[in-house]
């Protein structure tokens, strides 16, 4: 199951590992995922680590957030997942899976490396689709032996996680009707109307840098059956989880979508609605906080300096409450510290 850890493209301090997956259930040969480690310095306890997962048109490059959380104590680890940034080899469709379900298996093998190498439990962060991956990935893990607990997770955080479809009601039944047919019938056609590169633009313009090739300014193109998986997704979320462990949700404080950099675009989430990422969100099940970030882009902590000091300072005071109280805290209903915009 596990090669040999390698320098990672990152440079100094990181490290990477490669998980073989075996054939792909999806019908593009082999493949892999890779776990990437910032390496340790000393200075955080052995049994603390957090275990982060990217979401679409995405892979881990944010140096700046594993050098937070191991300022705070704790260890650092993050998965590209099938197909994506450092795992995506030639012939490989970008992200394309057809069941999240898949995922479990490279989820569930970094975890199991996780704590071999640090010896305690694990803190699961995720952004975006990631943040729909995680929780129905955790959602399945409870109904194991053991449960969430015995597997090792002991917090789950989440920044903009992909809780439902974009757009009205209406658009998004009869579009998931739509999707679900084209997805099982032809899962690789794409679906169109999809070259929009403002927020590709407002985090390179913002002096975000990271790999074109894996992350394009106007995403990888979407394909139906890609879509199809993320509402069955989706559909399991709403109709509630038990992810069994306590959460953090952070979000940007509004939503607008515009063609156009400006508007505004820099300090808003441009990519999903801030309103049904708080409407879903009780739907995890256990303790859940959610925290607007006031000025906050899509990736809170891709944000503006002003924004992402306020979101390092939010994810700091739940941290400082997990430590004291996350091992021992059930369900305790769930609390938004916002208003909706």
């Amino acid at each position: 199951m596990v090669t040999t850890w390698r320098p990672d493209i990152l440079g100094d301090g990181y490290h990477q590992l490669t998980l073989p997956l075996g054939t792909d259930p999806d019908g593009e040969g082999e493949i892999t995922a890779t776990l990437v480690r910032r390496d340790d310095d000393g200075t955080a306890p052995p049994a603390r680590a957090v275990l982060y997962v990217h979401g679409f048109t995405d892979y881990f490059f944010q140096r700046h957030l594993a050098d937070h959380f191991a300022a705070r104590g704790y260890r650092f680890y993050a998965l590209d997942l099938r197909k994506c940034g450092r795992s995506r080899r030639p012939g490989h469709t970008p992200h394309f899976v057809t069941d999240l379900a898949f995922y479990d298996v490279e989820l569930g093998r970094a975890l199991e490396i996780v704590r071999a190498e640090t010896g305690g439990d694990v803190l699961l962060a995720a952004h975006s689709t990631g943040g729909l991956v995680v929780p129905l990935w955790l959602d399945r893990l409870r109904r194991r032996p053991g449960g969430v607990r015995g597997a090792g997770v002991s917090g789950l955080i989440l920044n903009s996680p992909w809780f439902d479809l974009q757009g009205p009601s209406c658009v998004r039944n009869i579009g998931t009707a739509v999707v679900d047919l084209i997805g099982r019938l032809r899962p690789k056609d794409v679906v169109p109307g999809q070259e929009i590169d403002t927020y590709g633009r407002s985090l390179r313009d913002g002096g975000w840098e990271y790999d074109l090739e894996w992350k394009p300014l106007a995403g990888f193109p979407v394909t139906f059956g890609w879509l199809r998986a993320v509402r069955r997704g989706h559909a399991q979320l709403h109709r509630g989880l038990d992810v069994g462990v306590p959460s953090l949700i952070l979000r940007s404080g509004q939503t607008r979508f515009a063609a156009e950099p400006g508007f505004g675009v820099d300090a808003l989430d441009a990519v999903l609605d801030v309103r049904q990422i708080a409407r879903w969100a009780g739907c995890l099940g256990d303790r859940t906080s959610i925290v607007p970030i006031r000025g906050a882009r899509h990736d809170v902590f891709l944000s503006a300096p002003d924004a992402l000091a306020h979101a390092f300072r939010e994810l700091d005071l739940w941290l400082e409450w997990f430590d004291a109280h996350g091992d021992r805290t059930g369900a305790a209903g769930t609390r938004d510290t916002g208003e909706l915009v």
